[in-house]
């Protein structure tokens, strides 16, 4: 019969093998349910129809052929119009339920994109460097879609007096010369697509670059009539409210956010999602230049506003229940014989914050680190710093820990010399608390004049463990934002530092550290706090077994060095200590 504590030794260890095995499973049957679905890389079905290509002397008249299938809200009224002068109101927009339509192709290294020649509206996004999973390296993250499930795609269009879009015979219906466009790498390529509408002939034009995840797109309105014409451009981004399919997001901590944003002169960067709009009703601004973003985990979608117009704002929540927000620009006046130019940007693609902020001013601000982003950001040029020089964002890690432990030594030290003066002090401690157990008000005098006899302060050892906090904060959010570590690898099973540990070796290790740290601590105060401070090892363990791995690494590599430092130092004070004579 084995002695009682070495029974409960055995017991204690049964019941965290179990615990770790059912962790373990749990973990693999969400992986499973992860794996099991599959996103399609066909491309959407096409309706042959009398939209097909044609010669440029064959473009019809906006009318003759039928148009739509979007919502009549889908449309800003005039009113959205800046410095409407006219007072010709738009006429009634009717979509038309005849339309078939016909989608442009275009393959990109960078995107691979779908545009419907009705409208001439972006409606699938797919971006081929960003594998939706590690294990389907060929299947591209799919960012816009228009499906039976799912809603959102970016739109745009001219609308007032004599803007096509306004038509009330629907959205126009475009040709063009080619349904598919090829673009390499390092060359750069237009999509022209064309439409006749009261005389005047009407180009939407794309320009695509094979190394960027930017759109150019302008629109033509040339004159042929005899009287003035006038229109404006919106571009406007329309989605439901569905999560992002197969995202990879922590069971603990902030979720990603799924919504609006903004850039205001009040406010660099304003997020505005659908409760905003549910609750407070539709948004309406009009500033110089800005832009319009839809953020989910990773990407995002943006109009940006030439900068040197005014440009009405606005969010609202359409007639199906799915939320538009984007941007009207200024009513222009075409006269005859001239050509009427409009353009905007459109970007889809990752939270690149070094491409969003040559974009525009404040897009890069989508990377929302949180309020410790004056914090954040200089850790993430860091850390690019590091893996750019290493070539692995898990040593790039590693050295930001040692980088970081470096430079806070000198406060570190302090609060370790503090620590290495409590345990010096710990026997007499302990005699104290014995000899006024019953006396707390004469124990804590008793203690305090112990403290200053001995230069020791009790609240010293916690200056190392405060310090890394708004750094490990700051980097969690780093880690949690950054597209530049989705999906990166490390050495051996940790194939993505942004998910967990999906074997949990390295929140254990972590765990047995904190424990290790924890035996170098002095031992003070009465039991009950001692007790609750033994259990912090394993709060901790549980707690990050679900943090992504990248910041489990950075806190592992903290706790060693931190025990190296605290030992160099206790060793150092021991030295300095006096003699007995």
């Amino acid at each position: 019969m084995l002695p009682p504590e070495i029974q409960r030794v055995v017991l204690l260890i049964a019941l965290a093998a179990v615990g770790y095995l059912m962790i373990l499973a749990w973990n693999t049957d969400a992986q499973d349910a992860r794996e099991s679905f599959q996103v399609s890389d066909a491309p959407l079905s096409t309706v042959r129809s009398s939209a097909e290509a044609l010669p440029e002397d064959q473009i019809p008249e906006i009318g003759t052929l039928t148009g739509s299938n979007q919502a009549d809200s889908d449309i800003p009224s005039d009113s959205s119009v800046v410095n409407a002068a006219i007072k010709k109101s738009v006429q009634a927009l009717s979509p038309n339920e005849n339309a078939s339509s016909q989608l442009v192709e275009i393959t990109t290294p960078t995107l691979k994109v779908w545009i419907d020649l009705v409208g001439g509206d972006i409606v699938r996004v797919q971006l081929p460097k960003f594998p939706v999973q590690l294990d389907q390296p060929d299947l591209p993250y799919l960012l816009l879609e228009r499906s039976p499930t799912q809603t959102y795609i970016a739109q745009s269009g001219l609308i007032g007096p004599d803007g096509p879009d306004s038509s009330s015979n629907g959205r126009p219906v475009y040709t063009a010369r080619t349904t598919q466009l090829n673009v390499e790498d390092g060359t750069e390529k237009e999509l022209v697509l064309a439409a006749q509408f009261n005389g005047s002939r009407v180009e939407k034009i794309f320009r695509f670059r094979g190394d960027d995840y930017l759109i150019d797109v302008e629109y033509h309105l040339e004159n042929n009539t005899s009287a003035t014409k006038q229109a404006a451009m919106y571009a406007q981004i329309k989605r439901d409210t569905r999560e992002p399919l197969n995202e990879e997001t922590m069971a603990l901590g902030p979720q990603p956010y799924l919504g609006a944003a903004f850039t205001t002169p009040e406010d660099r960067y304003q997020k505005v999602d659908f409760d905003d709009i549910d609750d407070d009703g539709p948004l309406d601004v009009t500033i110089q230049g800005g832009w319009v973003a839809f953020l989910q985990h990773y990407f995002l979608s943006a109009w940006v506003a030439p900068a040197d117009q005014l440009n009405r704002f606005s969010g609202r929540k359409s007639a199906d229940g799915t939320y538009i927000f984007g941007y009207t620009g200024v009513l222009q006046a075409i006269d005859p014989g001239e050509t009427g130019v409009w353009e905007a940007k459109f970007y889809a693609g990752p939270k690149d914050q070094k491409r969003l902020e040559e974009i525009a001013e404040n897009l890069h601000l989508t990377v929302d680190y949180g309020f410790l982003w004056w914090v954040a950001i200089p850790l993430f040029y860091l850390l690019d710093w590091l893996y750019a020089i290493v070539g692995n964002w898990g040593v790039a890690i590693i050295l930001l820990t040692v980088v970081v432990k470096t430079i806070l030594f000198p406060l570190s030290a302090a609060g370790y010399r503090s620590m290495a003066n409590m345990r010096r002090v710990a026997p007499a401690m302990k005699r104290l608390q014995e000899r006024y157990s019953n006396d707390r008000e004469k124990l804590s005098k008793e203690m305090m004049a112990l403290y200053k006899k001995e230069g020791a302060n009790p609240l010293g050892g916690c200056l190392p463990m405060i310090l890394p906090m708004p750094i490990f904060i700051a980097l969690y959010w780093v880690l949690f934002e950054s597209v530049e570590l989705r999906q990166a690898p490390f050495f051996f099973w940790i194939d993505d530092l942004a998910v967990m540990d999906p074997y949990f070796v390295l929140p254990l290790l972590m765990g047995a550290s904190m424990y290790w740290m924890q035996t170098l601590n002095p031992q003070v105060g009465d039991p009950l706090q001692i007790k609750m401070m033994k259990m912090m090892p394993i709060m901790f363990t549980v707690l990050f077994l679900f943090f992504p791995a990248g910041l489990v690494l950075y806190w592992l590599v903290n706790n060693v060095l931190s025990i190296a430092q605290q030992q160099y130092i206790y060793k150092q004070v021991e030295k300095n200590l006096p003699t007995k004579s």
